[in-house]
This record gives C-alpha cells, sequence and structure tokens, in this order.
C-alpha cells in the first residue's frame, strides 16, 4: 500500500472547475482508495492505494470527468517524493518562504527551460519539479502554469511553499 498525493490542475480557480471536496473523496474512495482527505478547497488528495501510480493518474482523471462533470489533469506524487521536495528545494533558506512556490511537472521534459527576460523571479528545473524564488510575487511572475507547459511541452500545476509544506508533512 502506497500514500499518494494527487495534484489536481486549476480545480476552483475558475467557474467552470468548481467541485466539492466531499464529492472528490467519493470519487476517490469509490474506486477503492482508502484513507482518502482532501486539504484546501484546490484540488490536492491524499489517499492510500495498492495500485502502481502509473495507472492512476489516468483512472483518476477519468472519474472525476464522470463524477463530477470536470475534465482536469492530475499528477501524482508519493509521500516520500514530496518529502525530497520538501528537502531539496534550492530556495528553501530564503527571507521569504511566501515567495517559494513548486510547479509539478506530469512528466521530466525534453526542453530547457530559460528565464524570460527582465523576469526577476528564480528557478531551478530538477526532474519533474520547478523550484521557483519568485520575490515580487507568483502572481507577477511569468514563470506561471501556462508559460511552463508553454515552454516545457508538459503539463504543471504549481503550489506554493505553506501548500507543499502541509501536503508533505500529510
Amino acid at each position: 500500500m502506497s500514500r499518494y498525493i494527487a495534484l489536481l490542475r486549476g480545480i476552483n480557480v475558475g467557474g467552470n472547475t468548481r467541485i466539492g471536496m466531499a464529492a472528490l473523496r467519493e470519487s476517490f474512495a469509490d474506486l477503492g482508495h482508502t484513507e482518502v482527505r482532501t486539504y484546501l478547497q484546490s484540488g490536492n488528495v491524499f489517499f492510500d492505494s495498492a495500485r502502481p501510480a502509473e495507472s492512476l493518474a489516468e483512472e483518476l482523471e477519468v472519474r472525476i470527468a464522470a463524477d463530477l462533470g470536470v475534465s482536469t489533469r492530475v499528477l501524482l506524487r508519493t509521500e516520500d517524493e514530496l518529502k525530497h521536495v520538501l528537502a531539496t528545494h534550492p530556495f528553501r533558506d530564503r527571507e521569504d518562504p511566501a515567495a517559494l512556490h513548486v510547479a509539478f511537472l506530469g512528466e521530466t521534459p525534453t526542453a530547457v527551460l530559460e528565464k524570460p527576460t527582465g523576469e526577476a523571479a528564480e528557478f531551478a528545473a530538477k526532474g519533474r519539479e520547478v523550484y521557483l524564488y519568485c520575490p515580487n510575487g507568483y502572481g507577477r511572475t511569468k514563470l506561471n502554469n501556462a508559460f511552463l507547459e508553454r515552454r516545457l511541452g508538459v503539463v504543471a500545476t504549481t503550489r506554493n511553499w505553506k501548500t507543499v509544506t502541509a501536503l508533505a508533512n500529510g
């Protein structure tokens, strides 16, 4: 049995992607996953499953669309993977933890990410994560999900440091 965290992309941030967390938990439980719970209203789901990660994301995407009428991408990480993200964020020792973010990627990209001209934010791309330090705020950086997806050719969903910490510590 493995402990997973599902990171749903774009949930409850716009009018067309609103879903209730109780209904989301029920969809996960109906698939046979156990210890299902959500964190915040933005599509973070903890659950235990005996099934391998490779088959889970697509299965969850199909179920969420069928049960809740929302098409979303699901990115999975194990509890250990999130703890590793927490421990290895290259900017974690900066004075303002509110400026830290992590973009979780659906797969390891083959493209190389270059910093946009005039961008104040710093980044480090490592495997399936892009670690961000946004001193002017995430809302002002060009290094947002749309930019990352366009440049890297993979799906992305970003979480702030407080959320990453909470998810890693279960």
